[in-house]
C-alpha cells in the first residue's frame, strides 16, 4: 500500500506557526501575515525563495516613494521581512541585516492640561470611565489595561503588575487612591459575570504561552480572569473557541473620542494621550526623570526625555522676557 506524503506546508500557515511557536502577540502575527502578502503581491506572486536584495529593496522603497508610508510602517515591513526570511523559510540573509531603516522623526507628543483631563473624564460613564481614569492615573498602554488580569491587582497595597509590557517586560505601577474603591466595585460585578461563566459551562480564559497545557483548569479560576472582560462571548481567532475574551480597545477609543468632542477639545486625543499627560503630569509635579521612566517601563531615559519638552516651563525652565 503506498502512502501519499502529506501536502507541503502553505507559506503563510508556516509563518503563522512559526510566529505562535514563539509566543508573539496576535497583532504581531497579524501584521507580519499581511506584510507578507503585500510583498508577494507586489512582486507578481513569486515565491520569496525565488526573490533577494534586489526585490525586497525595490518594496521598501515603494512603500516610502509610492504610498507614502511612515518611518514605523516601513521599519515594522522590513522587521515582517527580516522574520519570513529567517525563522520560517531558514535563509540567512547578511545583507538584509544592513538595510538602512527608515529614520523615525522625533514628534512631541499630545498632552492634556490637568483640567482638559479632567473634563473628559467627568464626560465618560460605566466601564469606559474606568478605564480612562486607569490609563491616566496608572500611565499605562492601552493593551496593557486591557489585558489586565485579576491576580495581578493590589487593591490593598495600590499597586499594579503589569505583565509582559511592551518588549516583554513586566514592571509595578501604582493603583490612585481614588480608584481603588471604584475598581473594588467593578471586580464585584465581574466576578459575578465569571460564575455565571461557570454555571453555564463557558471554556476559561485564554493564558498565557504554555500555561493552558501545564495548567488546564487555570483559565476557569478567579485570579486568572479579565479585569475588563467583554460583555459577549466570541470566538478566539487562533484557537477557534468561544469564551469571554478582554474588552475590545476600539470601543473605549471612541468612547474617548466622544467626550473630547463633548468638553470641546480640538486635541487629536486617543488612549495614549492618557499615558502621555501621566508623566508630563507627574514631572510638573516635581517628580524626578528616574522615577517616571520606571513606572513608564521605558528601556532607555531618552525616551522619557520627551516629557520634559511639554512642559508648562518650556522645557528648560527659561521664562520668556515677555513675562518678566
Amino acid at each position: 500500500m503506498t502512502v501519499n506524503p502529506p501536502p507541503p506546508t502553505r507559506l503563510l500557515d508556516a509563518l503563522r506557526e512559526k510566529i505562535r511557536l514563539l509566543h508573539y502577540s496576535l497583532r504581531t502575527e497579524r501584521a507580519y501575515v499581511q506584510w507578507t502578502r503585500r510583498f508577494i503581491r507586489y512582486h507578481r506572486h513569486r515565491h520569496p525563495r525565488e526573490m533577494g536584495e534586489v526585490e525586497i529593496t525595490a518594496f521598501l522603497g515603494a512603500l516610502a516613494t509610492e504610498g507614502s508610508v511612515a518611518a514605523a510602517t516601513q521599519n515594522q515591513a522590513l522587521a515582517a521581512i527580516l522574520f519570513l526570511y529567517k525563522q520560517v523559510l531558514g535563509i540567512e540573509l547578511a545583507w538584509l541585516e544592513n538595510v538602512p531603516r527608515a529614520r523615525l522623526r522625533r514628534r512631541l507628543p499630545t498632552v492634556l492640561t490637568a483640567a482638559e483631563a479632567r473634563r473628559v473624564l467627568e464626560l465618560m460613564t460605566g466601564t469606559h470611565a474606568l478605564m480612562a481614569r486607569m490609563l491616566y492615573g496608572t500611565g499605562m498602554r492601552l493593551a496593557e489595561c486591557l489585558a489586565l488580569r485579576v491576580k495581578d491587582v493590589e487593591l490593598e497595597r495600590r499597586e499594579i503588575v503589569i505583565r509582559q509590557g511592551k518588549g516583554g517586560k513586566d514592571r509595578v505601577t501604582m493603583l490612585p487612591a481614588a480608584l481603588v474603591e471604584p475598581l473594588r466595585e467593578h471586580l464585584v460585578r465581574v466576578r459575578a459575570l465569571h460564575e455565571r461563566d461557570r454555571q453555564a459551562g463557558v471554556p476559561g480564559v485564554e493564558l498565557p504561552g504554555a500555561l493552558s497545557r501545564k495548567y488546564p483548569s487555570a483559565g476557569c479560576q478567579w485570579a486568572w480572569q479579565w479585569v475588563f472582560p467583554q460583555a459577549r462571548l466570541s470566538v478566539d481567532p487562533r484557537s477557534g473557541i468561544r469564551r469571554r475574551h478582554h474588552a475590545f480597545g476600539q470601543t473605549l477609543q471612541r468612547a474617548i473620542r466622544r467626550a473630547v468632542h463633548a468638553a470641546g477639545i480640538v486635541k487629536p486625543v486617543s488612549t495614549h494621550t492618557f499615558r502621555h499627560s501621566f508623566a508630563t503630569h507627574l514631572m510638573e509635579a516635581g517628580y524626578d526623570i528616574r522615577t517616571v521612566q520606571e513606572l513608564l517601563g521605558h528601556k532607555d531615559v531618552s525616551t522619557t526625555m520627551i516629557y520634559t519638552h511639554v512642559l508648562n516651563r518650556g522645557g528648560r525652565g527659561v521664562v520668556s522676557p515677555l513675562d518678566r
